[in-house]
């Protein structure tokens, strides 16, 4: 049985991304990336104000430092909580000629007319950028020996597709910490 199939049917995980979008494609995304086990390893909330550890200050050190990284992207608001990031991610032009031609981003190695360039995510994507995010917080923590951070797998996203919808959304990301001081859920 070849690789390609070799799973195939065994093992259900529901797809976290919307079916038949392009997440490659240039537009505007809402983020949530989330510490594992939920553990509060970025920081406090007091007075409705989040008060970052120095692990959070890292991570909101690397999450500022995204367009360096990939010029096809910018920022707009975002909040560094205990326990997670939000942010809205846009995407400009990312990919543009390099549908053939990927690059592993953790491994840095060329994925050109084998398997995995067909499963990997362009270059530019929206799972690109967040997977470069948690990467760099990752080897951080793993360089000054912190061994009790992880990552949660994948992420939460939203296509925000309206003035309205990015309107909500710039506006949740804002009163969050309020939200979660007064123990009320998160979610949009």
């Amino acid at each position: 049985m070849d690789s390609e199939n070799k799973f195939r049917g065994k093992f259900r995980i529901m797809a976290a991304r919307l079916r038949r979008w392009d997440y490659s494609r240039p537009g505007w995304y809402y983020v949530t990336i989330v510490v594992g086990d939920h553990r509060c390893l970025f920081g406090t909330i007091r007075s409705g104000c989040v008060e970052l550890s120095a692990l959070g200050r890292i991570a909101e050190s690397f999450w500022r430092e995204i367009p360096r990284h990939h010029r096809e992207v910018e920022l707009d608001d975002h909040i560094s909580m205990p326990n997670y990031v939000h942010g809205i991610i846009v995407l400009n032009h990312p990919g543009m000629g390099q549908k053939n031609h990927r690059r592993d981003v953790l491994l840095n190695v060329s994925t050109v007319d084998v398997f995995f360039s067909r499963i990997s995510p362009p270059s530019g994507s929206l799972s690109v950028v967040v997977r470069a995010f948690k990467g760099a917080v990752t080897k951080w923590v793993r360089e000054n020996g912190i061994q009790t951070f992880k990552w949660q797998e994948r992420f939460y996203n939203h296509i925000i597709r309206s003035e309205n919808d990015l309107h909500r959304i710039r506006e949740y990301i804002r009163s969050t910490p309020m939200v979660s001081r007064r123990g009320l859920a998160i979610a949009i």
